[in-house]
C-alpha cells in the first residue's frame, strides 16, 4: 500500500548521505566521549537548527529525534497533519506522530517513553538539546528513574559551528537573498511609504525564490530630532518623511539557513553630519574587528579592536558580533560587556556576523552596519557582495 508520504510528487533541496554520515559519526564521538546513551533533541516553533541537523526537516510546531550511539534515530513529530511531509522530507527511516493526551492536546511525552523503553533504555545517560520544560522534565524522570539526564545542547551547538560545504550552500544563497532586499529598499524607498509597506518590498525579492522572512527589523527617524537609534523588531505605522534615516537589520532564511546584512539608509536628503559620522564609525568598528579574526583568534582581540567606538566618543547598543544563528560568541564592547565562553577560538569555517550598531549616548540616534563572514586560516571572507555605503533613497 502507498503511503501518502510516499506518494508525495514534491521535491526539496536534501543533504547529501555523505553529509549526514559526517554528522553522526561526529555526533557519536561526542556521545562516546560524555558516556551518553542516546541524545534526545527537542524543537519547537519553525525551523529548529538542532532537528535539521539530524534529521533534514525543517521542523514546524514541535519535533523530538532520538538520537543512539548505534542505529537509526527516530523522530516524533507534531501536529498529525504535519506527518506526511515530515516523513517526506526527514532522511530518517522511522518519523512518527508524537501523540496526544486524553484531551487530545498535544503531548509527545508518553510516546517518547515508549520509544525509550522500545530501545531498552532505562538506565545510563541520555543527553537533552533544546526546550525542554519542567513538567516535561518531571515526568521524565518519574517514568524512567534510572536515566540520568544530561544537558548535551553546548555539544550539539558546538558541533554545528562550523559549515560544510553543503551547509554553505544554503547560506550563500540566503546572503544574496538579502543582498536582493538591501538593494530593493535603495531603490524603492521613498516618503510617504510606512514601515508595513517596506516589508513588503523586503519580502518580494525572495519569496519566490524559496526563501521566508528570517527578520526583518527597521526603525526610521527624523536626522534632525532622532528618536531611535536600534532597529524595531515590529513595525509601525509611522509614513516616511523627506530627511529620515531608516536603519535595518534583514536575514531570510533559506532552507533553514540565514544570512544576515544590516544597512542604514537616508530618505530625500543627504545625511546629517552626525549621521554621516556614525556610519564612518560603524565602518572602522566593523573593518577593525574583520581585520583581527581568523582561525585561531580570541575575543579578546575583538574587545579590543572594538575600542575605537567609544574612542569617537559613541556607544553600541546592539551586540556587536555573534554566530550564524546566534551560535556563540555572542560579543559586546568592554564597557557594554556581557561574557564569554570560556576558551573559546574562533575555527576555520565558522560564521559570524559583524554588526557595529554605532549609537549617541542614550540610543536616540544611530546607525548599523554589517553582514555575514566565513572564518579562513588567515581572515574572514565575506558572504555578501551589497554597497557598504550609507545610502540616500529618492
Amino acid at each position: 500500500m502507498t503511503t501518502l508520504a510516499a506518494a508525495m510528487d514534491r521535491t526539496y533541496p536534501q543533504f547529501s548521505e555523505e553529509e549526514f554520515d559526517r554528522r553522526f559519526r561526529q555526533l557519536r564521538e561526542r556521545m562516546d566521549a560524555a558516556d551518553v546513551e542516546l541524545v534526545i533533541v527537542c524543537g519547537r516553533g519553525g525551523r529548529n537548527p538542532d532537528v535539521l541537523y539530524l534529521t533534514d526537516w525543517l521542523s514546524t510546531t514541535e519535533a523530538w529525534v532520538l538520537f543512539p550511539r548505534e542505529g537509526d534515530a527516530t523522530m516524533l513529530v507534531q501536529l498529525s497533519n504535519h506527518l506526511p511531509l515530515a516523513k517526506h522530507m526527514a532522511n530518517l527511516p522511522d518519523v512518527r506522530f508524537g501523540g496526544s493526551a486524553p484531551t487530545g492536546s498535544v503531548d509527545t511525552i508518553p510516546t517518547l517513553i515508549d520509544c525509550l523503553k522500545e530501545r531498552g533504555i532505562t538506565t545510563g545517560r541520555v543527553g537533552i538539546v533544546g526546550l525542554v520544560n519542567w513538567r516535561e522534565h518531571a515526568r521524565l524522570v518519574e517514568a524512567l528513574p534510572g536515566i540520568t539526564w544530561v544537558d548535551f545542547g553546548g555539544q550539539m551547538r558546538d558541533q554545528r559551528q562550523v559549515k560544510s560545504s553543503e551547509e554553505m550552500e544554503r547560506l550563500l544563497a540566503s546572503a544574496r537573498m538579502c543582498d536582493l532586499s538591501a538593494k530593493a529598499l535603495a531603490e524603492q524607498v521613498r516618503p510617504g511609504l510606512t514601515e508595513h509597506q517596506l516589508a513588503k518590498i523586503v519580502e518580494d525579492t525572495y519569496l519566490g525564490e524559496g526563501g521566508i522572512n528570517g527578520i526583518h527589523f527597521m526603525v526610521s527617524t527624523s536626522m534632525a530630532d532622532p528618536r531611535g537609534g536600534v532597529p524595531c523588531q515590529h513595525l509601525s505605522n509611522r509614513v516616511l518623511q523627506k530627511g529620515d534615516a531608516l536603519v535595518v537589520e534583514l536575514s531570510t532564511n533559506y532552507m533553514g539557513y540565514s544570512a544576515q546584512i544590516l544597512r542604514s539608509y537616508t530618505i530625500g536628503a543627504d545625511p546629517t553630519p552626525l549621521y554621516a559620522e556614525m556610519h564612518d564609525v560603524a565602518l572602522e568598528v566593523f573593518h577593525d574587528i574583520s581585520a583581527v579574526i581568523k582561525d585561531g583568534s580570541t575575543v579578546s582581540q575583538i574587545l579590543d579592536a572594538a575600542e575605537v567606538a567609544h574612542q569617537r566618543g559613541y556607544t553600541i547598543y546592539d551586540d556587536l558580533v555573534h554566530g550564524c544563528g546566534q551560535l556563540p560568541a555572542i560579543v559586546r564592547t568592554r564597557q557594554t560587556y556581557r561574557g564569554e565562553p570560556e576558551g573559546f577560538q574562533y575555527k576555520e569555517g565558522m560564521c559570524l556576523v559583524i554588526q557595529p550598531n554605532v549609537v549617541t549616548d542614550g540610543g536616540m540616534a544611530g546607525v548599523q552596519f554589517g553582514e555575514m563572514m566565513r572564518v579562513t586560516k588567515t581572515g574572514l571572507e565575506p558572504l555578501h557582495s551589497f554597497t557598504q555605503e550609507l545610502i540616500r533613497c529618492q
